[in-house]
């Protein structure tokens, strides 16, 4: 047995060994026991199921209208929702959610054909009808970047009050919204094929791309990295490092093929001018450039990563004319700082899993190998919370930054499989919470702590719900697909 296969078997069995229960919460919370599942399609279909169960819990309470707006909190002690609208990001995880509810039905479907049939169409649907929503978050502007001016569509922080109204000026408008979006709409476009998922998710790219600070400095290389947004000068992690996996998936889609796009360079005199090339190779490319570019200038001495790269909102951005021609100007940074926060580093780890499946380079494979490792010894705390458990950040947003660490978990183990701990401590926190503290369907913020004594206190954001839902379905999926 090879060791790839020797450490499935081992993941699976520590999978097997923790506490399971039965999906009927009690009005308390608890939920009796029952028996465990005994293979992997029995376990997948669990997980599954529980996805698809809270995806749904969430999808009635936080949402309301034909226009599917999302409402940020909703306390299942008082059944108060906020008047508090959801941002474009927190909107994304929506789609999230039910793109990994998705990917596990429709590769489950021979094996959990009820479940298959019972759903797949339904969720589909809710994936049409949240794309409708989202576009209530899209605007058009101008935008003067480092090699053109360009009219864009977009999407802002903020909900407009119709499709296509929204405004996407200045700070309401951010490079890494952009950036969780485009990969979602590459995964829809994996899941049912829609050729429509795959144009707005290369347009959104296309946009990225163009906050790319390809600008050269002295030595005749681009200074790199892409701003938090247009009207940003610090340069972070979040606007970064997630763009590398959607642009490996890109080439991927690309391979072989000989679709061509155009793009923008600068030559040594500051001159703008048009390339055209290959869509596999530009994307794959870039996804490189992007991922060392963060390596070289993000990584903490510890092994994860810094925030950002220059002050948080800092100075304007400076602009420059160059042949009559006015096109921002590009600006050096040096100094990293920032807190560590967990998903910075899950789309390094994701990040460095793609590229190493595409160019089986063993860079990217040390590269994984070694922030694996560091990222579980900075962020997870055994006994910190719940003894014989270990727990993640719970601070601020950290409930759905956890879940991005876990995807580069999921990534990385493909090809780093010599530890099976880092993804167990989710299937173990997630399966305790359900076991211990589902209520009405919903999961508390701390898997292992458990809802407040004060109900007033019990709002839970509608994103950390649709992470849990997404986390279930992702570790679903996995099972069902190495189990062989």
């Amino acid at each position: 047995m090879n060791k790839l296969k020797f450490s499935i078997l081992l993941l699976l069995c520590s999978f097997f060994f923790v506490d399971c229960s039965s999906d009927n919460s009690s009005e308390n919370g608890q939920i009796p026991g029952n028996s465990k599942p005994v293979t992997p399609e029995q376990w997948a279909e669990r997980d599954l199921s529980r996805a698809i169960a809270l995806t749904d819990t969430v999808v009635a309470h936080y949402f309301t209208g034909t226009d599917m707006t999302l409402h940020r909190y909703y306390n299942p002690y008082t059944h108060s929702v906020s008047s508090e609208v959801a941002s474009v990001w927190m909107y994304t995880s929506a789609i999230e959610a039910v793109n990994s509810v998705m990917e596990g039905l429709k590769d489950m479907k021979e094996s959990a054909p009820n479940l298959y049939n019972t759903n797949y169409t339904r969720y589909n649907d809710l994936l049409t009808d949240l794309y409708k929503g989202l576009e209530f978050y899209s605007g058009t502007y101008t935008l003067t970047s480092y090699t053109q001016t360009k009219q864009w569509t977009v999407y802002s922080v903020d909900r407009g009050s119709s499709a296509g109204t929204a405004d996407v000026e200045g700070n309401k408008n951010v490079y890494d919204d952009q950036e969780w979006l485009t990969r979602e709409l590459i995964r829809s476009y994996q899941i049912p094929g829609e050729k429509e998922y795959l144009d707005k998710a290369e347009y959104l790219a296309d946009y990225i791309l163009d906050g790319w600070d390809c600008t050269l400095d002295a030595n005749g290389n681009e200074i790199g990295g892409i701003t938090w947004g247009p009207s940003y000068v610090s340069k972070h992690s979040c606007s970064n490092g997630p763009l590398v996996s959607s642009l490996v998936w890109l080439s991927e889609v690309y391979s072989g093929k000989s679709d061509a796009i155009s793009y923008r360079k600068i030559d040594q005199n500051g001159h703008r001018y048009t390339l055209s090339e290959e869509k596999d190779k530009y994307y794959l490319d870039f996804a490189e450039k992007i991922y060392n570019w963060q390596k070289n200038h993000l990584m903490m001495p510890n092994g994860v990563y810094y925030d950002l790269l220059g002050a948080q909102g800092g100075d304007a951005p400076q602009y420059e004319t160059v042949d009559g021609v006015t096109y921002r100007k590009g600006l050096p940074l040096s100094t990293p700082g920032g807190l560590a926060y967990t998903y910075n580093s899950g789309t390094m780890l994701s990040g460095g899993a793609d590229l190493y499946s595409v160019t089986k380079d063993n860079s990217y494979l040390s590269d994984i190998q070694s922030l694996t490792n560091a990222t579980f010894s900075v962020f997870a705390q055994k006994g910190a919370a719940r003894e014989g458990y270990y727990s993640y950040p719970l601070d601020g947003f950290s409930t759905w930054f956890n879940d991005v660490l876990m995807r580069g978990y999921l990534a990385a183990f493909q090809f780093d499989s010599n530890d099976s701990l880092p993804l167990s401590t989710f299937q173990d926190n997630l399966d305790y919470a359900y076991a211990n503290y589902l209520y009405k369907g919903m999961l508390p913020t701390s898997l292992l702590v458990g809802w407040s004594k004060t109900t007033a206190n019990n709002n839970t954001e509608a994103m950390f719900e649709f992470a849990f839902a997404s986390e279930y379905a992702m570790l679903s999926h996995y099972v069902k697909q190495v189990k062989e």
